[in-house]
């Protein structure tokens, strides 16, 4: 099979702004590591007069949104290693057996890593 790469560049493009405007929802860029997200408070919220009830609201929010946070920049990452991928010529490629990835595996999720059957390895 011929990767269409440029099929695929279009979809992991597209995927990675839809990325970026959901991590931006509950997170900001490390302003000391560019390439890391971090969760961001809940906003305009008075903490200093707070109850216990609104600051517990607070903390779970928080929580929520580094757990959102943690599995978007995952997905995130895997998109960009994807594209990084298709600039160096590698895009496609299993890690694990070094054989071409499946059509399916890569319309299914183009920022796949490994073939089928090496889905559970990496």
């Amino acid at each position: 099979m011929t990767i269409n790469y440029e099929h695929f560049k279009e979809k992991l493009k597209a995927e990675k702004k839809l990325l970026e405007k959901e991590l931006e929802k509950v997170g900001r860029v490390n302003p000391d590591n560019p390439s890391d997200w971090e969760a961001t408070p809940p906003v305009d919220r008075d903490t200093s007069q707070a109850d216990e009830n609104t600051a517990a609201d607070n903390l779970e929010e928080y929580d929520s949104n580094k757990a959102i946070v943690t599995t978007l920049e995952t997905r995130y990452n895997d998109v960009k290693s994807g594209l990084d991928k298709i600039k160096h010529g590698t895009y496609g490629i299993c890690q694990v057996c070094q054989k071409e990835i499946e059509g399916d595996r890569l319309e299914a999720n183009p920022s796949a890593r490994t073939c089928k059957e090496h889905v559970d390895v990496v």
